[in-house]
């Protein structure tokens, strides 16, 4: 998946280094010249220009991206850049940092898909949030390894099945197991699998698009907005 973060300062590097360490493509946008220099020097691709003018994201690909995430200190960039995005059917994700203002984006940003508190949620759960869909990382583990929690829907070819029953590949193994609407505890082998129901996999990011087919249903990760 490609991604547009808006934004390379704590919020935003940390976020495109858990997405690109997933397999994921990100292009970075930032106006001031250190911070650009920093996430240059890290290995990141960076557009310099504005995040709330759309020249500087038509050249960081929001018309080909899934998602924006604005991750900027500064609401009205965010909420532009959203729009831009909203604009080229992105998925959009706007960082909003007091909790008394959601109420005023929220009435002027309905076509934001998702509001988050970098305060509240650290680098994984932004990258959640910009993710979407029917997979949400709980943990990178390791290099290669990542948990995340899939939600089975009526596609998945394994309704009916039990989890003893499920082969994935590799070393890929479910380590919690939850029905709609319950908390997920240890997965029995005779756990019936049905549409809602929440698996938490542990596995390495080379067979997550694999495992997700099986579970999910989908030939691929969600492309979430713009896909």
């Amino acid at each position: 998946m490609r991604f547009v973060i808006v934004g390379a300062g704590r919020v935003g590097l940390r976020t495109a280094r858990v997405l690109v360490e997933s397999g994921h493509e990100v292009t970075l946008v930032e106006s001031d010249p250190a911070k650009t220099s920093r996430a240059v020097k890290r290995g990141f691709a960076v557009v310099d220009g504005d995040g709330s003018h759309e020249e500087p994201l038509l050249e960081a690909g929001v018309e080909t991206a899934d998602a924006v995430g604005a991750l900027t200190g500064d609401l009205n960039t965010n909420f532009a850049a959203c729009m831009i995005g909203k604009h080229h059917g992105c998925r959009t994700v706007m960082r909003i940092d007091e909790d008394y203002r959601e109420e005023i984006y929220r009435k002027y940003a309905d076509e934001v898909d998702e509001l988050i508190y970098p305060e509240r949620l650290g680098a994984i759960a932004a990258k959640n949030a910009i993710l979407g869909g029917n997979v949400r990382a709980i943990a990178d583990v390791a290099a290669n390894l990542q948990v995340v929690e899939l939600t089975v829907t009526p596609d998945s070819p394994m309704l009916g099945y039990t989890v003893g029953e499920l082969e994935l590949p590799g070393d890929a193994m479910v380590i919690a197991f939850g029905k709609r609407d319950r908390s997920m505890g240890v997965p029995l082998e005779d756990d019936s699998i049905e549409a809602g129901d929440r698996l938490a996999v542990l596995a390495d990011f080379a067979v997550l698009e694999d495992v997700h087919r099986i579970i999910v249903g989908s030939a691929s990760l969600p492309l979430a907005g713009g896909a």
